[in-house]
């Protein structure tokens, strides 16, 4: 069975669970949240690491404390629908650091992105030049500016965990 579909018993989804809402906690503190010793968490937290499941640990900035931003939730529609079409797009997006989430979708728009950009000058600069580039082959930007989070950054849920 693929890693990546690897069934997780209860002990992996409560590691999961506790890493998600606290990052830098100690393996001590860690293994005696989930009922294991501390070896043994570690080596489970190791496993998880390798096999993808865990893919990064990082700081959640409060943006609005430390600079001026804007938000925006942008939905693109792409003239061409061929894969060379979108991974050209997608390369592009993956270039461009203001695009800090990004979701191909169905319905009438191809792509959802979140973008995060000084004003609304540089979002405007930024899809305007999407749409000049004919090589991208974008018809069409709808943006929402985001005027303040209400749920921000939660954790995804984890199916299966006990109550």
């Amino acid at each position: 069975m693929s890693t990546a579909r690897r069934r997780l018993d209860q002990i992996d989804l409560r590691i999961l669970d506790v890493l998600q809402q606290d990052g830098r906690i100690t393996n001590q503190a860690l293994s005696e949240r989930v009922g294991l010793s501390p070896r043994p968490c570690l080596d489970r937290v190791r496993r998880l690491e390798r096999e993808g499941m865990i893919r990064r640990y990082q700081a959640i900035l409060d943006l609005r404390r430390l600079q001026s931003c804007i938000t925006v939730l942008t939905q693109i529609a792409m003239e061409r629908h061929a894969r060379e079409s979108r991974h050209l797009f997608e390369r592009r997006l993956a270039a461009t650091p203001e695009v800090v989430e990004c979701f191909e979708v169905s319905g009438e728009f191809d792509y959802i992105a979140k973008l995060i950009c000084p004003d609304v000058d540089a979002y405007q600069a930024l899809t305007q030049g999407w749409m000049d580039d004919t090589e991208l082959g974008v018809v069409r930007v709808t943006s929402n500016i985001v005027l303040r989070p209400v749920r921000d950054m939660a954790p995804p849920p984890l199916f299966g965990l006990p109550d």
